[in-house]
């Protein structure tokens, strides 16, 4: 018997509700905020995430590559910035009036050890405001997110933020921090100790016990930003105060993509941290004249679906129920199912949410059928109501019932 592969999961009609929660608040909030919908490809040229993310995990070890039949190297998403941002450069947005605003819903593929919402196969609601640096641009973005959170109605969460630099200040801060790590080499698990040659701020990002306090007690790169970076992070911070968001500064805090630059921050759960991030994101001012196009500042987050419904479920978020059906159309007799037949599809054009039976189900079969789908009103037709073009109509709730002419159930049912 075929399952899912490994690391993904099926999407279930129970599931669906909070789903549709999540999308529908994520719309209305970049509705709110000026955000514009944009769509890419499943997959792209490898080129656009190699280029982009050297050296990371995601290149070296979770992507899915392959080779079309035209001999192009093809990759499927692993992230949802470069596409857009690559869609930025092609579409010749940058003479649109800045920032382009835009967000996406998108499947992810990484191939990562699966657990609890985090598939190898993943969905993503995400955003970018592409074309201006200005600190106020970060601070709406952060907002954003916090509030998305907070109308799903999320508890319980800190906002965390840090600054990482650009590369004027960061590679003095790198060897700040090789320097620091040189003498406790043998205290690191053996992904840091690559780390420390490759990529040092992802040394502060490790989650083992053993590397931890290292890194807990490691230089700050705050304390080691140039003089633009230092300005940058002070009005970020003054425009989060203004904005009420209750933010806590952590040096431990950087990104897993290489392109990041000043800026970052994460939405956690305050009883699991860091590994069950909600949403995260920053600034990547250097992405887009990476991938082919003029200079161009960047900034941006993505929330996993499928984290925010656990958290959702973890927190018992009453979220609305599926739609019941209003009307579902019993018969008896197979002139009276043609008879059925129309009245369903005419109810339907009416606009009411309309199901009939199939099959040959009795009567009493029918109603029970009804009842497991929560049914609001059941019409019955047989042959007393073909006689006298009166449908019989029960109210679900109540047990009361009545008869209506079958022309008029459209007009008498969205009366009632």
């Amino acid at each position: 018997m075929f399952k899912a592969p490994r690391g993904t999961a099926d999407i279930l009609s129970g599931e669906q509700p909070y789903w549709r929660y999540v999308v529908a608040k994520a719309e209305e909030l970049c509705c709110l905020y000026g955000y514009e919908r944009i769509d890419t490809p499943t997959f792209e040229d490898t080129g656009v995430f190699e280029r982009t993310n050297p050296g990371t995990d995601i290149v070296e070890k979770e992507m899915y590559t392959f080779e079309d039949r035209g001999g192009n190297l093809m990759t499927l998403r692993p992230e949802g910035t470069a596409p857009v941002c690559r869609a930025y450069i092609e579409h010749g947005m940058h003479s649109l009036p800045q920032p382009v605003k835009l967000y996406y819903f998108a499947s992810i593929f990484r191939y990562e050890r699966p657990q609890a919402g985090r598939y190898r196969e993943h969905h993503q609601f995400g955003l970018e405001a592409l074309g201006d640096g200005d600190p106020a641009v970060d601070a709406e973005v952060i907002d954003l997110a916090w509030q998305l959170c907070a109308r799903l109605g999320l508890r319980n969460l800190s906002l965390i933020i840090n600054s990482i630099g650009d590369p004027t200040c960061r590679p003095a801060y790198i060897e700040v921090l090789r320097a620091y790590y040189a003498d406790k080499v043998d205290r690191l698990c053996p992904d840091c100790r690559q780390r420390l040659v490759r990529n040092p701020l992802r040394l502060l990002d490790c989650k083992e016990p053993t590397c931890r306090p290292v890194a807990e007690a490691a230089p700050r790169s705050i304390d080691h930003l140039c003089a633009e970076c230092r300005e940058h992070f002070e009005r970020l911070e003054t425009y989060l105060n203004a904005l009420g968001l209750p933010y806590i500064i952590s040096h431990r805090l950087v990104r897993g993509l290489d392109y990041y630059t000043r800026t970052v921050f994460e939405i956690q759960p305050q009883e699991e941290g860091a590994q069950n991030t909600i949403a995260a994101g920053g600034r990547y001012d250097g992405l887009i004249e990476q991938l082919g196009g003029r200079p161009t500042p960047g900034i941006g987050f993505a929330t996993g679906i499928e984290r925010l419904v656990l958290n959702l479920k973890r927190q018992s978020v009453p979220v609305p129920e599926e739609r019941r059906p209003e009307v579902y159309v019993a018969y008896l007799g197979d002139e009276a199912k043609e008879v059925a037949v129309k009245v369903t599809a005419t109810l339907r054009q009416g606009g009411l949410q309309a199901v009939m039976s199939f099959g040959g189900r009795s009567l009493k079969a029918q109603m029970r059928h009804a009842n497991s789908l929560n049914a609001g009103k059941v019409i019955v037709i047989g042959e007393e109501e073909l006689r006298t073009g009166l449908a019989q109509v029960r109210d679900m709730a109540t047990g009361e019932q009545r008869a209506i002419l079958m022309p008029e159930l459209v007009h008498e049912l969205r009366r009632s």
